[in-house]
């Protein structure tokens, strides 16, 4: 009984002591694999979005989905001139409202992004996929939302045409 008070005291002691949980923000830039994804939010002038209350749910590609893009296409999203496309797609990958895993209830459901359009959140061969994109770290707590680390960027069907 005498350790498990101890366990139980130290338990206690370490959570007063914690840090407090950051943001969708904060929690992806700690994570050390998304900072494609903060500098395109940052062109983007969503940077922000992930700092305030939501809560969100981002489906988040790390920097290897985004390195996986067709040669250019980073490139192209990223200038001044394509913010608006570069918005649309980074809002293609957020829902409004804490989405976890366990709250998939069928094998095959759809979610509506914070641009209006929907993705399709699949259970397939043990794995959890948004539209081709599979969830490799599920469930990433932060503060104002959760993460739903993906493999691939997801792009809307139709998104806006880049500027030449």
């Amino acid at each position: 009984m005498k350790l498990s008070s101890s366990l139980a005291l130290a338990a206690l002691l370490a959570f007063a002591g914690a840090a407090p949980a950051a943001d969708l923000a904060g929690t992806a830039k700690s994570a050390g694999q998304f900072s494609i994804l903060l500098k395109a939010a940052a062109a983007a002038g969503m940077d922000k979005t992930l700092s305030q209350p939501g809560p969100y749910t981002v489906f988040a590609p790390t920097d290897a989905a985004f390195n996986a893009l067709p040669p250019g296409m980073l490139d192209m999203l990223m200038k001044p001139e394509n913010k608006d496309m570069l918005k649309k797609v980074l809002g293609y990958h957020m829902l409004f409202g804490r989405l976890t895993t366990g709250d998939l209830k069928d094998d095959k459901s759809a979610a509506k992004t914070t641009i209006g359009d929907p993705v399709v959140l699949e259970k397939k061969d043990g794995a959890i996929m948004v539209n081709a994109a599979k969830i490799v770290q599920p469930d990433v707590a932060a503060d104002n939302g959760t993460i739903q680390v993906i493999d691939k960027v997801l792009l809307p069907a139709k998104p806006v045409q880049p500027k030449s």
